[in-house]
């Protein structure tokens, strides 16, 4: 019986960089982040989702065309086109990084140890301004992600971890919102059974004064404040029919999320008018009065504010 010959191995992981009319010098930046890395070509994938871009980037990166796998697809938005780079991804895990975004290689190589030596479904870690910062050689874990999020308030941006693509089964972005991360990290993270989490400044995250979430007129301000209702309200949906261990967890992110719902209608409206109305929202709901729970000290001080008159007002004066 013959053997097979010459079979692809599987990458480590793939990194699926997504961009849409991104400087190319930056993508640039972005890609030559993780071709840096300890990496062999074997052990890596490189998919590179172009949303739509008004001319491709392609033609000016000609060092990484060998390295890169390059989609081009119709723009219908980051979660279409992280969509896209899962269906393609091959690599045991996953990593996204938004193309204007850069890797950091001494704290991210931290975490490539980590899924390298350690059974881990998740590595966590932050993200970061600094070029240079320091490397703290420690990680906690493993726990389940269940646990984690009982004890922790969750960073949710998609970008802040390592995930193995084995535990995400049939979980998607939602395309079309904002604030997608918000949706789609709490529910990986009920899938997860062995998270580290680090404090390695691994990912460089770059500001734009044009990216989507800089927008301030109305149209955007009320679809972004539409997109965090819904979410909240789907993951209760998600807390209602989950077992009581992963309720409990879901219920301290659907709080948090409630209170960054009133903070950034404050935020983004200064309206009297549209804070109460997103409180009756809430209140339709059950969600309001926020849970008396001492998550955190943030929370717990927006909690006793936003729960009285004299406190809103204080928060819609001060807010900015």
């Amino acid at each position: 019986m013959s053997t097979p010959q010459n079979i692809p191995s599987q990458p480590l992981i793939s990194f699926i960089v997504t961009t849409y009319n991104i400087p190319v010098d930056l993508l640039q930046s972005c890609l030559k982040s993780i071709l840096e890395l300890s990496l062999g070509k074997e052990e890596r994938e490189i998919i590179v989702v172009d949303d739509g871009t008004d001319d491709t980037p392609l033609i000016d990166l000609p060092e990484c065309r060998d390295d890169i796998i390059y989609i081009r697809q119709s723009n219908q938005g980051l979660s279409a086109a992280r969509n896209m780079g899962l269906r393609c991804a091959t690599g045991r895990f996953v990593q996204f990084v938004d193309g204007d975004d850069y890797l950091i290689r001494a704290p991210y190589e931290h975490c490539l140890d980590i899924i390298r030596y350690q059974d881990a479904d998740m590595v966590l870690f932050l993200e970061t301004k600094k070029t240079n910062p320091e490397v703290p050689f420690l990680y906690d874990g493993p726990i389940s992600g269940v646990v984690y999020m009982h004890q922790n308030n969750l960073r949710a941006s998609a970008c802040g971890y390592i995930f193995r693509k084995g535990i995400l089964g049939s979980l998607r972005f939602t395309p079309g919102i904002f604030h997608e991360d918000e949706e789609f990290t709490p529910q990986l993270m009920l899938r997860a059974e062995h998270v580290y989490s680090t404090q390695s400044e691994a990912y460089f995250y770059r500001k734009r004064d044009d990216s989507i979430m800089e927008k301030k007129d109305k149209r955007h301000t009320v679809k972004r404040l539409n997109d965090i209702i819904g979410i909240i309200l789907h993951l209760k949906e998600v807390a209602e029919s989950s077992p009581e261990i992963d309720r409990v967890a879901l219920n301290r992110r659907i709080a948090q999320l409630s209170m960054d719902y009133l903070y950034n209608t404050i935020k983004l409206t200064h309206s009297r008018h549209h804070l109460s109305d997103a409180i009756n929202t809430l209140k339709q709901h059950g969600l309001y009065p926020l849970p008396d729970k001492k998550y955190t000290k943030r929370y717990t001080s927006f909690r006793w504010m936003v729960g009285n008159a004299i406190g809103r007002q204080i928060l819609l004066a001060t807010i900015r």
